[in-house]
């Protein structure tokens, strides 16, 4: 499987439009790189750039980004609300999928030393790809920003990693670049009713890992209390992995905290925003919304619409689209500006330039690629899309269930159902596509050339091996069919009794997927020359349709019951 990782440069330009997507259209010439995000700031003067792909081709489109921003940036003139040193101010390299942060590691210090010594740019590694423990820190490597950047070179503890370290008009120009590994960090703006900075950094000073220095007395124009060692003690914030600073925001015209979240598991992003609105009332302010920089990955939006849901004790087995829906509303994400999932979340963003699926398709089209003259969407993908259906029913009248008035105390119990049920209808859904996968593996295996024995051998294995996925790909839509009949016997049971014929069509659609995948697996059956495998499958497959009937058999007997009672 590819090798993927993200890169998230920020340069130091956030107004001129022009000159920011030349800037960021360099990493589309690269061949394998995609650019998801451009995201400017006109009050920080600072654009977050995201693109992703494999390692080289990142690293080679980062480059290139790097030199091209050197070219069109001139640090001596620059001004901006956001701490920064350098044209190219930090260039973080983020494992995605299928890659070690220590792959990433080698592949950041590898950019960096290719920065440092081709385009003459002093590089500070920090994070995972930090040489130097003191360095770990970002805010340690930026710490006195550009203006103190020819100060910090002449001092031998801040030669940078790589690149000149003797202070020049190159370097005046381009200033540093900070170059980490890093994994996925979240910037994120809570937006405050106030202009006040003061009161924006007195309540970021309550949320971050920091906190504030201590004073005698407590105040602000307190003594600084310092321990043993001369340093300032510290007072440390609620949540650790998150740093946190209050600025005000002219082209909004309101105060805002600006957050970076640096573990997500750690410090939820949804956590941080709760306790933020904790602060903010105690202080006599309110928060009233939020903005994500950048892109964003998903779970930090499921996480977000899963807890806000629980908090107003709703069902949590509703769709993904739902549950991202009711995160931005709670978060306020489109306070500002509207928030476009398909450009914000990463996964939809790379899925986006990946091949569109069946399950992707509207209902009418799904259909009309059924009936093309194509033997794929065919009997198997329907069944298992069948299966679907029912499961999507039970979790249907689980979240009516959990919903009924009158029924609150059960809402969790219900929620869970749902969740349940969802799953089953997620698994079923992968597997309309899997099912037309299978039926072109065939089909390549088919295709491999038969020139001569060790050909005709390779190809004769193959097909067999794809034969075997064939059949155990509609018999997966067996087993989860017969799973989902769990939750649909379940909602006859105790839902909500105005939806029993729902519960009902449920059940009949679950059978129907298992008698209709079993055809599959049985006519796939007959070119698989492993028989013991095949007498396997047959006997645990007319079990399965056993069990499916007597299931369907209840269900209906249920339903009758409670209509005509």
């Amino acid at each position: 499987m590819k090798q993927l990782i993200e890169c998230v440069p920020n340069i130091s330009e956030g107004s001129d439009l022009k000159k920011i997507n030349e800037i960021a259209n360099t990493v589309e010439t690269v061949e394998g790189v995609s650019l998801l995000n451009i995201d400017p700031g006109k009050a920080t003067n600072r654009t977050v750039i995201t693109f992703v792909g494999e390692p080289k081709q990142v690293v080679e489109a980062a480059f290139k980004l790097i030199k091209k921003a050197k070219e069109l940036i001139d640090m001596s003139v620059h001004k901006g609300e956001h701490p920064r040193m350098g044209a190219t101010d930090v260039c973080p390299l983020v494992p995605i999928s299928n890659i070690s942060m220590q792959e990433v590691t080698d592949w950041a210090r590898k950019l960096s030393k290719r920065v440092g010594e081709e385009l003459k740019i002093p590089v500070y590694c920090y994070e995972n790809a930090a040489f130097k423990k003191e360095r770990i820190n970002l805010a340690s490597c930026r710490s006195g920003e550009y203006e103190g950047l020819q100060k910090k070179l002449d001092d031998k503890n801040w030669k940078p990693d790589f690149g000149p370290n003797k202070y020049n008009d190159s370097i005046k120009r381009s200033g540093a670049t900070a170059i980490s590994a890093r994994d996925f960090l979240v910037a994120y703006n809570i937006n405050l009713n106030t202009t006040s900075t003061r009161k924006a950094n007195a309540v970021a000073f309550d949320i971050r890992e920091a906190g504030r220095i201590k004073r005698e007395g407590g105040v602000i124009t307190g003594k600084i209390i310092k321990d043993k060692n001369g340093n300032p003690q510290r007072t440390p914030g609620l949540f650790k992995s998150v740093k946190g600073i209050g600025w005000f925001i002219e082209e909004y015209g309101i105060a805002q905290i600006s957050y970076n979240l640096t573990d997500i598991n750690v410090s939820p992003l949804h956590e941080v925003f709760d306790k933020t609105c904790e602060q903010a009332t105690k202080r006599g302010l309110r928060v009233t919304g939020s903005e994500l920089v950048g892109l964003v990955p998903k779970k930090v939006l499921i996480d977000a619409g899963e807890y806000f849901l629980k908090k107003q004790k709703r069902s949590l087995g509703v769709s993904e689209k739902e549950i991202i829906k009711i995160a931005i509303k709670s978060l306020g994400l489109d306070e500002i500006s509207s928030f476009n999932v398909n450009e914000r979340i990463i996964e939809y963003m790379i899925e986006e330039k990946k091949q569109k699926k069946l399950i992707d398709l509207s209902l009418k089209d799904f259909v009309l690629e059924t009936s093309s003259e194509s033997p794929a969407p065919g009997g198997g993908s329907i069944s298992a899309y069948c299966g679907a259906m029912g499961a999507a029913l039970s979790a249907m009248v689980a979240n009516l269930s959990a919903n009924k008035r009158g029924w609150d105390d059960k809402w969790e119990k219900f929620s869970d159902w749902a969740v349940e049920g969802l799953d089953f209808q997620n698994q079923l859904l992968a597997l309309v596509d899997e099912d037309t996968n299978a039926f072109n593996k065939i089909m390549d295996a088919f295709r491999l050339p038969k020139d001569n024995v060790e050909d005709i051998n390779k190809r004769d294995n193959a097909i067999q091996e794809a034969t075997k996925h064939a059949i155990l790909t509609p018999f997966r839509v067996m087993e989860v069919a017969l799973d989902s009949m769990t939750v649909i016997k379940k909602m006859a049971e105790i839902g909500n009794p105005n939806s029993i014929t729902d519960a009902c069509v449920a059940a009949l659609c679950a059978r129907t997927a298992i008698r209709g995948a079993f055809l599959n697996v049985k006519i796939n059956c007959l070119d698989c020359k492993d028989q013991k495998f095949v007498d396997d499958t047959i006997l645990k497959g007319n079990q399965i349709l056993q069990k499916a009937k007597d299931n369907e058999d209840e269900i209906i007997e249920i339903t009758e019951k409670t209509m005509n009672s």
